[in-house]
C-alpha cells in the first residue's frame, strides 16, 4: 500500500516504522522543513511543506495524520475528500464535533476511517481480551484503571497545555485510550461523574481528571489520569465473576508489560494466578497498521474505527460537562 504521512514527529516516525515490507512511504509533511527534510532523507521518501499539495499529488491509498490536535480535523477531511482512507492519531479532533464531522466525510466518501489507539493492541490488553472472550472470568463486574507521568519542566508551555491547540488536557491526552479500553472491554457507557482540576501545572487545561462510569450492561469503571503522577504509570484491571485480568506497564519508562490472571477460588482464599510478561520492544504499532491494512483490504470497519474515536469524545466531553456542573450526566 503507498502510503504519506502527515507530521513528522516522534509519533509520525513510529507509524513510519510500523509499516510493512510490501508498503510503500511516498511522502510525508511538516511545517518545520528542517524536520521534514530529516524525515524524507531517513525514510526515503518526498518532502512536503504542504498538506493539500502533499494530499492533492501524492498518489498514495492512505494517509496518516499525526499532528497537533488542533490541526487533525481539517487535514482529515481534506484527505477524505480526495478518497484516501485515513488513520488519524487520537484524540480524533479536539472535541465531539469535530469528531463527527471526520466521521461523516469518511461515510461520504466511502473512506476506512481508523483512530490510532495503540493500546488496545499491545500484548497484554489482546491476551486479556483472549481469556475474556473464552470466559475466563465470567461476566465482568467492574473495572479500575491509573494512567500518568510527571510532566516535564515547561510543560505549561507545550502545547498540550494549550486549550486551543489540544482541546483539553490529561484527560483527552492520556484519558482517551483508558476510555477507549474501557469500552472495549465493557461496552457502550451510559452515564458519567467526573472531576477535572488542575492542579500543578499552570497550564489553561486540566491535569487530573478523577471519573466514573457505567457501562449500559452495568459494568462500574473508575478511573484516575494524571500529570502529576510524577512515577510513570499504568494500569488497568478487569474484575468479573470468575476471576479478574491485572495489567501494568507499557513497556519503557512505564515498566515491564504484565498481565495477571487470577480465577476466583470459590471456597474462598487465595484465588489461582497466573503471570504473562511481554519483555521487548513495543509492537502495538506494527499490530495496530495490520489491522488497519487488514480492514482497508475487507471494507470493513477496523478496531479503533472512526465510530470509537467519536465515541470516546462524547464520553469525554460528557465528563467535562460533569464537572463544570457538578453532575451525573447521562448519555
Amino acid at each position: 500500500m503507498d502510503v504519506s504521512i502527515i507530521g513528522c514527529g516522534a509519533i509520525g516516525k513510529k507509524r513510519a516504522m510500523a509499516l510493512g515490507c510490501h508498503d510503500r512511504l511516498i511522502a510525508c509533511c511538516d511545517t518545520d522543513q528542517t524536520k521534514g527534510e530529516a524525515f524524507a532523507s531517513q525514510f526515503n521518501c518526498r518532502y512536503y511543506a504542504d498538506y493539500m499539495a502533499l494530499i492533492r499529488d501524492a498518489s498514495c491509498d492512505a494517509v496518516v495524520i499525526s499532528v497537533v490536535n488542533k490541526y487533525s480535523h481539517g487535514i482529515a477531511i481534506e484527505a477524505l475528500s480526495h478518497k484516501r482512507h485515513v488513520l488519524v492519531e487520537k484524540p480524533l479532533g479536539r472535541n465531539l464535533a469535530e469528531a463527527k464531522e471526520i466521521l461523516n466525510s469518511s461515510a461520504v466518501n466511502g473512506c476506512i476511517l481508523k483512530t490510532g489507539f495503540n493500546h488496545v493492541f499491545h500484548p497484554a490488553p489482546q491476551k486479556a481480551r483472549e481469556i475474556f472472550n473464552n470466559g475466563g472470568i465470567g461476566r465482568i463486574l467492574n473495572i479500575r484503571a491509573r494512567y500518568g507521568h510527571g510532566g516535564r519542566p515547561g510543560m505549561e508551555k507545550e502545547w498540550r497545555a494549550s486549550k486551543d491547540l489540544c482541546g483539553g488536557g490529561e484527560l483527552l491526552d492520556q484519558g482517551v485510550h483508558i476510555v477507549d479500553l474501557c469500552r472495549w472491554f465493557a461496552g457502550d457507557i451510559s452515564s458519567v461523574f467526573g472531576v477535572v482540576r488542575t492542579k500543578y501545572w499552570a497550564s489553561e487545561v486540566e491535569d487530573n481528571a478523577f471519573v466514573y462510569m457505567q457501562s449500559i450492561t452495568g459494568v462500574d469503571i473508575q478511573f484516575n489520569v494524571s500529570w502529576t503522577n510524577w512515577r510513570n504509570i499504568f494500569s488497568f484491571e478487569v474484575f468479573g465473576t470468575d476471576g479478574y485480568l491485572s495489567i501494568e506497564g507499557l513497556g519503557g519508562s512505564y515498566g515491564m508489560e504484565t498481565l495477571e490472571y487470577g480465577v476466583r477460588n470459590k471456597g474462598g482464599g487465595m484465588p489461582k494466578i497466573g503471570v504473562y510478561q511481554f519483555p521487548g520492544d513495543d509492537v502495538s504499532w506494527r499490530n495496530e497498521w495490520v489491522e488497519f491494512e487488514d480492514a482497508i483490504e475487507e471494507n470493513r470497519q477496523p478496531v479503533g474505527s472512526g465510530v470509537d474515536g467519536m465515541k470516546a469524545n462524547q464520553i469525554i466531553e460528557a465528563i467535562y460537562r460533569s464537572s463544570a456542573e457538578g453532575r451525573m450526566v447521562w448519555l
